[in-house]
């Protein structure tokens, strides 16, 4: 039997500002920062681009319903390459899915702010392989919910607005989608970490925007982050890894998830850790059943 339409978009719509509600009441949120407590377990993921089978198997190896203690981290969840030349970009549906996933375990699960969410939130094009990825990605949700779309795409950009743009662990750890590049860090804003950020601070040219765009950070920069920010070690994503990771002078960890070289990296929120020490626990998504 057919799910009738209008109940999908009701349901689908209602599951993202749950999602959002829980962003926000995230016990573990100060400023724009998750500070996760110094037990358990973190899992870190890097891009998904909306590859709905290593979403599969990041759950999998999480297992939440057996890992009260265990938390994980997701972001840059959507834009997806489509197949075929006509093809929609359907990473919705993977978007979607994590929300639900957010619904079941809403202390468990922390996504963070990426580039191309907030260039869906902000309406600032992208263009990739020849396409707008902001115009196929809703051109995907009228396929599947029709003139009905913004009901959910509406309740979409909700949950979206409500990411945090940092975690930090007691263990000197910080994950964000990425760091601002070494051209940015006289304008960027720290304490932009610190408070809820504001429409500036997401716009072109803010401390957040320059937080998830940021590229080719430096050992230099990477240093004076370390001291202003009291973080021993970076993990981010945003960077394409064609092998699953890599290592930026000893102090940041790029990670990826799209792809059949994509990794995950989990780590104990107690224990000390070295850069090398983490590069070690880096995992293959495809061992994961």
């Amino acid at each position: 039997m057919s799910t009738d339409p209008t109940t999908k978009i009701e349901c689908d719509a209602a599951t993202y500002r749950a999602a959002a509600q829980h962003n926000r009441d995230e016990p573990f949120l100060r400023g724009s920062t998750i500070v996760l407590p110094n037990y358990g377990q973190l899992v870190v993921t890097g891009d998904l681009h909306g590859h709905r089978r290593n979403l599969q198997r990041i759950m999998n190896f999480c297992d939440l319903h057996h890992a009260p203690a265990r938390h994980v981290v997701l972001h840059e969840i959507i834009h997806e390459e489509p197949e075929g030349i006509d093809g929609h970009d359907m990473s919705h549906e993977v978007l979607l899915d994590a929300a639900k996933w957010k619904t079941a375990y809403p202390e468990q699960i922390h996504f963070l702010q990426s580039n191309h969410e907030l260039a869906q939130l902000i309406e600032q094009d992208i263009t990739k392989g020849g396409r707008v990825v902001t115009y196929s990605f809703l051109a995907g949700m009228r396929e599947t919910y029709g003139e009905s779309y913004t009901v959910v795409a509406d309740a979409l950009l909700e949950f979206i607005a409500s990411y945090p743009l940092a975690i930090r662990t007691a263990n000197r750890v910080m994950i964000s989608h990425s760091l601002p590049g070494p051209e940015m860090m006289k304008s960027f804003d720290a304490t932009v970490l610190d408070r809820e950020p504001t429409g500036r601070d997401l716009g072109d040219g803010g401390s957040g925007y320059m937080l998830v765009w940021g590229r080719h950070q430096t050992k230099k920069q990477l240093n004076e982050l370390s001291e202003e920010l009291n973080i021993n070690t970076f993990i981010c994503g945003h960077q394409p890894q064609d092998m699953g990771y890599d290592v930026v002078a000893n102090r940041l960890i790029i990670v990826a998830s799209d792809h059949n070289h994509g990794v995950l990296l989990p780590f104990d929120l107690k224990r000390k850790y070295t850069t090398e020490d983490l590069v070690e626990a880096i995992r293959p998504l495809a061992s994961i059943a």
